[in-house]
């Protein structure tokens, strides 16, 4: 049996030491952590690694079932693979075991909660962002792309291809500008 831990941490300048400590107070054998959004499992290549890696008999550790998934679809879509190689998953700080059947009803309502949270945050996001447009506080990034210049090499007789390529920008982005 291999107790494998999972850390993740959603930005780069978050903190994965005390997520990485806690598991190894667990017990963990093998750690794997990353700094990814946890609202997909698209591009976690750690947790697909560990995921890939469990074996019959062997336990998935996380500190909190957010670090693993943000969302009851893919938190489930997890359960079932980890189930699947015939592994657990546990927490440190949650009372979950996905071998008894209180430790799975646990998981599924603290997976609600998890995407729950996710929402609320972006509710809150874009009610920000709509109050900081109406008084005129935001106007979004500013723009990378210069639309006279594109229309300049246009003009020039570079094609679009051409200029996203001496620009380093999509296509798209040369077809926007030329239509701005």
């Amino acid at each position: 049996m291999t107790i494998i831990g999972y850390a993740r941490v959603s930005t780069t300048d978050q903190n994965l030491e005390i997520q990485e400590a806690a598991l190894r107070l667990a017990g963990c054998n093998l750690i794997r952590s990353e700094k990814r959004s946890g609202t997909t499992t698209a591009g976690r290549t750690e947790l697909q690694t560990v995921l890939d890696f469990l074996r019959p008999g062997d336990i998935l550790m996380v500190t909190r079932i957010d670090r693993l998934a943000r969302s009851i679809g893919d938190l489930q879509d997890i359960v079932r693979t980890v189930r699947a190689k015939g592994a657990s998953l546990r927490a440190t700080e949650q009372p979950i075991d996905t071998g008894t059947a209180a430790g799975k009803a646990f998981l599924d309502m603290l997976g609600v909660f998890a995407e729950f949270e996710t929402n609320l945050r972006k509710e809150r996001q874009l009610e920000g962002i709509a109050d900081a447009k109406s008084r005129g506080v935001y106007k979004g990034r500013k723009a990378s792309i210069d639309p006279a210049k594109v229309k300049a090499m246009k003009d020039q007789g570079m094609g679009p291809s051409a200029i996203a390529k001496a620009l380093k920008i999509g296509r798209a982005s040369v077809y926007r500008a030329l239509e701005a």
